[in-house]
């Protein structure tokens, strides 16, 4: 801005040499004497220095010089007064720009500034420059701020101090320095003028210093050009990038005003970069919680190790990454990473392989697999030193030495590095992984990692792992799975939605789409509620595969309100390091209420409620199936429960509580319960009545306990005589040991109602 050039505004004052009929004595104003009849000056026309110049001879206490002419004083704007003076001879002065300063009618503004500093003279013939500046509003290195009152000012020198001296005054200038003070008047500051360089290699960290300290809250502005920062910064200002910074990688950059996605995007000129720095500055910001995408994609090209970017390895506080998309691109950095060795695994160190050859090679967070490898068992620690893995969860197949597959699967959010992360959360965050990468891998230790309202949206191999304990009370809340294998066969789909290797998980509320399997969980004391996933495809009747499976013998877990479609829920104890069972719990601890169990085409052999022991001498305790809905449509299904003896079967001599009631069926072929209600007509008179419970029990368990037995009407013997003994009740009758047999003192035909159970009730 320039008033002179913008609005035609006349500034500077004509030269001495043009006659000193404009130079007022006193106020400026019209009327006043003027330096043209003041015997105590005259224009010196041929000095050294100045050339054209006033001399005055300071013959009073205050010497006035003022032109004038008009100068306005405009709102926003600045004007800087400066003069050239020299002392000639006698009693030296002092010197100080000065002004009347008027409204728009004509009157003095009174009690505001109308002198700037005051220089005295301190030598005979030395040039002092002597300047002030003057505008509308209150600013560093303003002298005499004004209110907008003032129209119109006449600007000149005083001269005060003793009288006596000789002084010589060149030409005045009066210049409009506004653009000095543009950055203040739209409340920016840019970094340039503190000194940054911008030119990629000067690091400019001193000068975004300086330039926060002098805008305080105002803006800061970092204009085009590359900004090398070399070290850590916070810019405190709020703040706008037209150019872009260049940082090291460890080097953290912290928005205090800005911190969003957009902003550390528009800092360093690329997106991926932008959400690194940002997630990267989530875990050193303490006034900042959240990480917000505001709505923006992110395009990933590599995994983002999160652990490294943070520089720690251990962190409780609370951080929030949300309301964005990160979408994988092309790139051969989401290739998986597959190696094979020999290792050696002992049962009494169940978390262990050893006698590894170049263990540095084997990837932590690669997938174990071989011969005795249960589901999702993950490389959670080496030691190079040792030749040694650490597992996540122990391998049933027993002791030996074998080789080994690793898998290292590469996720856009990899938290693997830290040792402890908690309170972790992920909200509203589309993982779009194209078929290319994985989702989440979670810490290695740690608690309490949320995700909620979460898509993973097509994951190559995993949408969320689990190397190790980091699941411990993870929340999966209203999240949606779609699968990279929807048009596969069931059977033929290998990728996994989630694993947990702790306790306490929260599944709820989640949209699961044709996964091998919606989930693996060891641990106990989950919470699985209302989800509904579902795993079916165009075969006629087709094979399925476990919706979701437990891994914990004992899980202490509620299965509640879900919606179980074209899969089954299946407990296991693949992950025990001696499967055979010998002392403590077995299969139990289980709710199942409240579900819907559906199913289309599938194949009748195919169940909804599955057990599969990898060892002898297991049995089931504390399960609870009731209120549930089992149904088949386009074809039958045999049994909703099922006992899976590839390994093992069960010992059903040792059932206990194990409650399996008030359920629905349709198109099931032999409903379950227990206690369950047997109707027996005997029709033949017979001292030794065999009852089936018609394969009932659940899992083809034992007929072990009868609670009532009632004859309907008045039991007959032979000659047609009612009868009025009780029958003696042996139980686990029959070749498969679930038949009842009532014995009669007597041969008798008749009804006996039998209420059976498949346990011994606590």
């Amino acid at each position: 801005m320039n008033i002179a050039v913008t609005q035609g505004v006349a500034l500077m004052p004509p030269p001495f040499s043009a006659g000193l009929d404009v130079w007022s004595q006193t106020t400026g104003r019209p009327g006043t004497n003027t330096y043209a009849t003041a015997a105590f000056a005259a224009f010196v026309p041929t000095d050294p220095d100045f050339g054209g110049c006033l001399e005055i001879q300071k013959n009073q206490a205050t010497i006035r010089l003022r032109w004038m002419g008009e100068v306005p004083i405009l709102p926003g704007t600045y004007l800087r007064v400066r003069a050239r003076v020299k002392a000639i001879s006698g009693v030296l002065p002092s010197v100080a720009i000065a002004a009347w300063a008027g409204t728009a009618a004509g009157a003095e503004v009174t009690g505001i500034a109308n002198t700037g500093p005051v220089t005295a003279l301190s030598q005979y013939g030395q040039i002092v420059e002597i300047s002030a500046i003057i505008g509308t509003g209150t600013r560093a290195g303003v002298d005499m701020a004004w209110p907008t009152s003032v129209a119109f000012a006449h600007f000149g020198l005083n001269v005060t101090g003793p009288t006596g001296g000789l002084l010589r005054i060149d030409d005045l200038t009066i210049e409009d320095v506004t653009s000095f003070y543009t950055g203040e008047l739209l409340g920016a500051v840019d970094v340039r003028d503190f000194g940054a360089q911008g030119n990629g290699t000067t690091d400019d960290r001193a000068a975004f210093v300086a330039a926060m300290a002098a805008a305080g809250t105002r803006q800061l502005i970092v204009p085009e050009g590359t900004y090398f920062i070399g070290s850590d910064l916070s810019i405190t200002s709020p703040v706008v990038f037209r150019g872009t910074l260049s940082m090291p990688e460890s080097a953290i950059l912290i928005l205090q005003q800005n911190f969003n996605f957009p902003d550390y995007a528009a800092a360093f000129g690329n997106d991926e970069t932008g959400f690194r720095k940002g997630v990267q500055a989530l875990f050193h910001s303490s006034q900042h919680v959240i990480f917000d995408l505001m709505g923006r994609r992110v395009a990933l090209s590599a995994p983002v190790d999160v652990c490294a970017l943070a520089g720690i390895d251990n962190t409780v506080t609370r951080r929030i990454i949300s309301n964005g998309m990160l979408d994988a691109v092309e790139s051969p950095a989401w290739d998986t990473v597959t190696v094979t060795r020999t290792a050696t695994y002992t049962t009494g160190q169940p978390l262990r392989l050893s006698g590894i050859a170049n263990v540095a090679g084997v990837p932590v967070g690669a997938r174990v697999s071989g011969v005795g490898v249960g589901r999702e068992v993950y490389v959670r620690a080496r030691s190079i030193d040792a030749e040694r893995l650490t597992l996540s969860l122990p391998l049933h197949g027993g002791s030996g030495t074998q080789s080994y597959t690793f898998q290292r699967y590469q996720y856009m959010l990899d938290f693997s590095g830290f040792s402890g992360l908690r309170n972790f959360e992920l909200h509203n965050v589309e993982f779009r992984c194209r078929g290319r990468c994985s989702g989440v891998m979670m810490p290695e230790d740690g608690r309490i990692m949320r995700f909620m309202n979460c898509d993973f949206d097509r994951p190559r191999d995993r949408g969320i792992t689990s190397i190790g304990l980091g699941c411990q009370g993870v929340w999966i809340d209203h999240c949606q799975f779609r699968s990279n294998e929807q048009p596969m066969n069931s059977q033929d789909r290998t990728v996994i939605g989630f694993n947990v290797n702790a306790n306490d998980a929260k599944i709820r509320n989640n949209r699961v789409v044709r996964w091998a399997h919606f989930g693996v969980m060891n641990g106990s004391g989950h919470l699985i509620l209302g989800n509904h996933f579902f795993a079916g495809d165009e075969q006629f009747q087709g094979v399925r595969q476990a919706g979701l499976i437990l891994t914990d013998k004992n899980t202490r877990t509620v299965f509640s309100g879900n919606y179980v479609d074209n899969c089954f829920l299946e407990l296991t104890n693949e992950h025990d390091a001696d499967p055979a069972h010998s002392t403590g719990f077995s299969f139990g601890g289980l709710t199942v209420t409240g579900n819907h169990f559906y199913s289309i085409n599938m194949a009748p052999w195919n169940s909804f409620i599955v057990i599969k022991p990898y060892g002898p001498g297991h049995f089931v305790q504390g399960m609870i199936v009731t209120g549930n809905v089992f149904r088949a449509t386009s074809g039958q299904v045999e049994r909703v429960d099922k006992l899976d003896t590839t390994f093992a079967s069960l010992n059903f001599g040792r059932f206990r509580n194990v409650i399996w009631r008030d359920n629905t069926y349709n198109n099931i072929d032999f409903p379950v319960e227990s206690p369950t209600v047997i109707i027996h007509d005997q029709n033949t008179a017979a001292t030794n009545w065999m009852v089936s419970s018609g394969d009932k029990l659940p899992f083809g368990g034992w007929a072990r306990t009868v609670s009532s037995v009632v004859i309907e009407n008045a039991p007959r013997d032979a000659a047609n005589a009612a009868r009025y003994e009780m029958p003696h009740v042996f139980v686990q009758e029959g070749v498969n040991s679930n038949n009842v047999r009532l014995n009669w003192p007597q041969a008798t035909r008749g009804r006996a109602v039998l209420t059976v159970r498949v346990d011994r009730p606590l």
